[in-house]
């Protein structure tokens, strides 16, 4: 069964809203709910499924420029924006629902190493749908995937991001 939105209906809104209602599913990056509406919503755009799927389709169309630009857009997992408080409230929302912000200190220098080293290989920060994650499996998922290699663990962004933007579609 496809899930509803709650509280909107995305084919009900004319452009200026939509973007608005949409410009942050995928992080500070308008573009893709833009781009979306201009392809023309899908006849079922009513559901988070079908919705998504569109959205997900811009991301992957787009140059590998744009995509990287989406990439960086996003935060590190336990970073300095977070401890300043200076997350978007989705991001913030999502790390907390992940335990991030009760790292002990010495997590929070593990996310610190890991965030530099990753960025460091990849030039882009890491990226993992934390939902229904905790910090010991979001650490243990770093560990792993700083040994991929640059072309898997971009695309392996943009699968993550995608998966956030699920999760941020099905929570309106």
């Amino acid at each position: 069964m496809t899930q509803q939105f709650q509280h909107c209906n995305p084919s009900q809104m004319d452009r200026a809203t939509f973007v608005s209602t949409f410009a942050d599913i995928y992080e500070h990056s308008p573009w893709v709910a833009e781009q979306t509406f201009d392809q023309g919503l899908p006849a079922n755009a009513a559901s988070v499924e079908p919705l998504q799927q569109q959205m997900a389709s811009v991301l992957l169309s787009a140059s590998q420029e744009a995509q990287l630009a989406l990439i960086n857009a996003h935060p590190d997992l336990a970073g300095k924006a977070a401890v300043a408080g200076e997350l978007t409230e989705c991001s913030t929302s999502e790390q907390a629902g992940a335990g991030i912000n009760e790292c002990t200190a010495e997590e929070f220098k593990r996310f610190t190493e890991l965030n530099d080293a990753y960025k460091a290989r990849f030039n882009f920060p890491f990226i993992m749908a934390v939902k229904g994650s905790n910090r010991h499996e979001i650490l243990a998922a770093f560990e792993t995937r700083i040994h991929n290699s640059p072309d898997t663990e971009f695309a392996r962004a943009l699968e993550e991001i995608n998966r956030i933007a699920l999760f941020r579609l099905s929570a309106m």
